[in-house]
C-alpha cells in the first residue's frame, strides 16, 4: 500500500502541470491559500512566524519596508526582543521557514525571504528528500504581501496579541535554537574509545544517520559538519559504529568523456569525504555511503545518447542500466571513490525507492525497449552488481548492503535475492508484515514501527533465502523512534527496543542499520540495543535494571522500570497505519493548527496534517482512531507519574539526566495527547454543519469543543515551557524543526481565537 502511495505521489510530482509555471517552480493545483484569521492580517502573521528566524533585513527586503517597520510590528504583539539570526544555520532551517511561508507568500517574495534564487528553490524542492511532496505536491495560490502601515483597527488586534503573548514570551531565557549541536559536538575530557578497528571485518556494523544530517550536497560545503567529534564519540560510546550519509553518484567522480558534464565538484567532496572518514575512524566508526543511483535525468541529458535512454517518468528518464556506458560509468565512478577514499566502510543500496532510477525502480521495465526483454530480477539484481564491481574494484574488503525496499512492491523477492552477488549483505526491514490488531483492527506492519516488535515474516523468509544463497543479512529497525513519533530525539519504549533487538539475535544477523534520517541521537535506546546485541539471547530483564541505575541511580531503578514498562504497553495501542505515521498530526502535535471551518485541504506526507482527519486516521473508524490514541496518552501518563518518583529519588548528575529524559517523555504525552483534541475538534466542528443537530445538541457540541479548546490551550503552553528548555523537541533532521517556540503561542493565539468563534 506504502509503494502505491509513494508512487502515485511521485508521479504527481513530475507531471507537467506541476512544473507548468515560470522558472520551472511547480505549483501544482495552486488552490487558494489559507487565511491566517487568528492575526490582523497577513502582515502580522509574516512578521510573527518569521521573527527571529530570518533576519530582519530579508524580511523588510521580501516584502517592500524598513526594518523599523518589521520590528515595530513585532514589538506591538509581545513578541520577544530581537536576535541576530545565526546565519552559519540558515541550511539548518530553510525547510522551517518555506513551511510557515507557504501559505502566506508567492514565490518571488519567498525567494527573497530565502535568498536563493528559482533554481536553487527549484532544486531543493526535487532533490531535497522530497520536500515538495512533503509540501503536498502544490503551492497555494496567494497574492504579493507588501508593508503598510496598521490602521486603528488593526493596532488594536496586534494590542489583543499581545496581552496573551506577554504570559509567555516575559517568562525565563530560551535556550537557542540548535543548543543541541553545541553540546553534541563537545568531546568528553576521557574520550579514548575501545572500539574494533573499522577496518574489522568481523565487527557486526551497527549503522546510524546523523542526528543533525544534512541531505542533498552534505560533502561540498565545510562549514556544515553534520559529524562533529563529539557526537561520534557519544555514537561509539552508545554501540555505534557505522554512519550512512546522503551522496549522488554523478558528483562525486568525474564523468569521463561519455559524461563530461558530470563531477563538478568532485575533488572538494573527496577531501572532504576524506576528512571524515579519518576523523570517524578514530572512534571506530566507518561511513557508508548511501547508493540510490543511477539518477534519473531530464530529456535534454539523452541528447545523443538515445541508446541510454530508458524508462520515462514525467519529464524524466531512467539512465537504462541495459547500456554498458552507464554501467561502466557507475562501476567506474566508484570504483574512483573507493581508490580514492581507501578507508570508506561501503555502501548502502536502495533500488526500488521512491526515486526515479533504474528502468524497474517503479515497477514498469515494459516501458523501456532494452529492459523489457529482461526479468525484473535481473535488473534489479544487475544493478546491484554493478555497484558491488565498483565498490570492491576500489576496496575488496568495503561493505556491500543491499537494500530490499520496494522489490516486487514490497512482496516476496526471492528472485532478486539468489541473483545478487554472493559478497553482499541482504537488508530487509525487521518488522515489515507483521500481523497486528489494534481496537479491533487487522492489519500489517510496513516499517518505521517501534510500537510493533519484529521480526515480522517478510524479513525473516528474505534472511532464509539470502542465508541459502550464501548472503549475509541485515537488519533494518528503528530503536530511537520513528515515523509514529519523530519529534523528540527518542522514545523510553526500552522494553519494546529489548524485545525486537533481542529477538533478532534468533536470526544471527552480520549487521543492523539502526536509524533512517531520523532516530540518530546518542541515546539509551541505542544503549540498550548495543548490550542486547552483546548479550545475545543470555540478555534478561537485569540488563534494563543496570541501564536504569547507570541514568539515574540504584535507587531509583524500581520506579524507572515501572515508567519505561508503562511507556511501552501504552505504546503497543497506536493505531499504526502508514496514512497515520506520514500524514498524522503526531510530528507537530499541539503546535498544529484548528480551524472554524473544514479548510479542503489534504494532508501532506510529514509535512502539513492541515485537518484532514480521513487522511490521519487510515484504516481506522473516527472513534478507533481516537480512543487508540487516548489509549497511548492514557498510559503515558502512567508512565510520567512513575517518572516524577525517578525525578525525586535522583540526585546530583543522575537528577539532571532525569530532568532531561522527564522533558522527552512528557513532550511525547503532549504530543499523543493533542491527536485526539485535534480529532475530536474535527468530529465537532464537522458535526456542526454536517448533521444539523437541534439547538440542544448543538449547544452541547459547541461546549465540547470549547473545551477540547481549553485543552489545547494548556497542552501548548507545557510544551512551550519545555520547548523553552530543550532545543531537541520539535526537531528532525530531514524535515528540520516542525515549530518552534513561537508556533506554540501562535497555537494558544489560534484556540483564543476559535473561543469567541464557538461561544454560546
Amino acid at each position: 500500500m506504502k509503494r502505491i502511495c509513494c508512487l502515485l505521489l511521485v508521479l504527481i510530482f513530475f507531471s507537467k502541470e506541476i512544473f507548468s509555471q515560470s522558472d520551472s517552480l511547480p505549483v501544482g493545483t495552486y488552490p487558494d491559500a489559507i487565511p491566517v484569521t487568528h492575526f490582523p492580517d497577513r502582515l502580522h502573521a509574516f512578521v510573527w512566524r518569521n521573527w527571529n528566524l530570518v533576519s530582519l533585513d530579508a524580511m523588510s527586503r521580501a516584502i517592500g519596508c524598513k526594518e523599523s517597520d518589521i520590528s515595530r510590528i513585532a514589538v506591538s504583539m509581545g513578541l520577544p526582543p530581537y536576535i541576530a539570526v545565526d546565519e552559519s544555520f540558515k541550511n539548518r532551517i530553510y525547510i522551517t521557514v518555506i513551511r510557515r511561508n507557504w501559505h502566506l507568500l508567492p514565490y518571488d517574495q519567498l525567494l527573497k525571504l530565502l535568498g536563493m534564487s528559482s533554481h536553487e528553490l527549484s532544486v531543493a524542492l526535487k532533490e531535497d528528500d522530497f520536500l515538495f511532496i512533503k509540501l503536498g505536491s502544490l503551492k497555494p495560490k496567494v497574492g504579493e504581501l507588501r508593508y503598510v502601515a496598521p490602521g486603528p483597527e488593526t493596532v488594536a488586534g496586534a494590542a489583543a496579541i499581545k496581552k496573551i503573548a506577554d504570559k509567555y514570551f516575559h517568562q525565563q531565557a530560551t535556550v537557542p535554537r540548535f543548543k543541541f549541536i553545541e553540546e553534541l559536538s563537545r568531546v568528553s575530557l576521557n574520550s579514548n574509545i575501545s572500539k574494533p578497528a573499522v577496518g574489522d571485518i568481523n565487527a557486526l556494523p551497527r549503522i546510524v544517520y546523523s542526528y543533525f544530517g544534512i541531505f542533498g550536497d552534505p560533502l561540498s560545503d565545510t562549514s556544515r559538519d553534520p559529524y562533529p567529534d563529539g557526537l561520534l564519540e557519544k555514537l561509539s560510546r552508545s554501540g555505534v559504529n557505522g554512519i550512512w550519509m546522503h551522496t549522488v553518484l554523478n558528483q562525486m567522480a568525474p564523468g569521463g568523456k561519455d559524461f563530461p558534464e558530470f563531477g563538478a565538484g568532485y575533488e572538494v567532496r573527496i577531501h572532504n569525504l576524506k576528512k571524515i572518514v579519518e576523523r570517524a575512524a578514530k572512534y571506530g566508526i566507518g561511513i557508508y555511503l548511501y547508493m540510490n543511483e543511477p539518477r534519473a535525468m531530464p530529456a535534454s541529458f539523452f541528447t545523443n545518447r538515445s541508446g541510454m535512454q530508458g524508462t520515462k517518468e514525467g519529464s524524466f528518464y531512467a539512465m537504462c542500466t541495459s547500456s554498458t556506458t552507464v554501467t561502466n560509468w557507475m562501476r567506474a565512478s566508484l570504483a574512483f571513490v573507493f581508490k580514492n577514499v581507501p578507508g570508506l566502510a561501503g555502501v548502502l543500496t536502495i533500488t526500488a525507492s521512491e526515486n526515479f532510477t533504474n528502468c524497474a525502480s517503479h515497477g514498469h521495465p515494459e516501458l523501456c525497449s532494452r529492459c523489457s526483454q529482461r526479468s525484473y530480477a535481473d535488473i534489479i539484481a544487475g544493478v546491484n552488481r554493478v555497484i558491488e564491481e565498483g565498490v570492491h574494484a576500489g576496496n575488496p574488503n568495503a561493505k556491500v548492503v543491499v537494500w530490499d525496499w520496494g522489490w516486487h512492491n514490497h512482496g516476496l523477492a526471492q528472485d532478486v535475492i539468489t541473483a545478487l552477488p554472493k559478497s553482499v549483505y541482504l537488508m530487509s526491514v525487521s518488522e515489515w508484515a507483521k500481523p497486528i490488531s489494534r481496537g479491533g483492527i487487522e492489519s500489517k506492519v510496513g516499517e518505521y514501527s517501534l510500537s510493533a516488535v519484529g521480526p515480522g515474516p517478510r524479513a525473516t523468509q528474505h534472511w532464509a533465502w539470502a542465508k541459502q544463497a550464501g548472503l549475509k543479512t541485515f537488519a533494518k529497525v528503528q530503536v530511537n523512534n520513528s515515523w509514529e513519533l519523530s519529534a523528540v530525539p527518542w522514545l523510553p519504549v526500552f522494553d519494546l527496543v529489548q524485545q525486537h533487538i533481542s529477538a533478532l539475535s534468533n536470526y544471527a544477523m552480520d549487521g543492523l542499520m539502526l536509524s533512517w534520517s531520523l532516530g540518530g541521537y546518542p541515546s539509551p535506546n541505542m544503549t540498550i540495543a548495543d548490550l542486547c546485541l552483546n548479550q545475545g539471547r543470555s540478555a534478561g530483564s537485569d540488563l534494563l535494571d543496570g541501564v536504569a541505575a547507570d541514568r539515574y541511580g540504584p535507587a531509583a531503578v524500581h520506579a524507572a522500570r515501572e515508567a519505561w514498562t508503562a511507556f511501552s504497553k501504552a505504546f503497543e495501542a497506536y493505531p499504526y497505519n502508514v496514512s497515520t505515521l506520514y500524514l498524522g498530526p503526531q510530528q507537530y502535535g499541539p503546535a498544529n493548527l484548528l480551524y472554524e471551518k473544514a479548510t479542503g485541504y489534504k494532508a501532506t506526507m510529514v509535512g502539513f496534517p492541515y485537518d484532514d482527519l480521513t487522511g490521519w486516521r487510515g484504516i481506522y473508524p473516527d472513534s478507533v482512531f481516537i480512543n487508540q490514541f487516548r489509549s497511548v496518552a492514557d498510559g503515558w501518563l502512567k508512565g510520567l507519574e512513575y517518572f516524577r518518583q525517578v525525578k525525586n529519588i535522583s540526585n546530583g548528575l543522575h537528577r539532571h539526566t532525569a530532568l532531561s529524559d522527564e522533558r522527552i517523555a512528557a513532550a511525547a504525552y503532549l504530543h499523543f495527547a493533542s491527536v485526539v483534541n485535534q480529532a475530536r475538534f474535527i468530529v465537532f466542528r464537522d458535526s456542526l454543519t454536517s448533521r444539523q443537530p437541534p439547538d440542544a445538541v448543538r449547544k452541547t457540541i459547541r461546549q465540547n469543543i470549547r473545551t477540547i479548546l481549553e485543552n489545547e490551550i494548556s497542552l501548548a503552553a507545557e510544551l512551550y515551557r519545555i520547548c523553552r528548555e530543550d532545543s531537541r523537541i520539535g526537531y528532525e533532521a530531514s524535515n528540520q524543526y516542525y515549530y518552534v517556540v513561537q508556533d506554540l503561542v501562535e497555537k494558544i493565539l489560534n484556540c483564543q481565537f476559535l473561543l469567541t468563534i464557538f461561544k454560546d
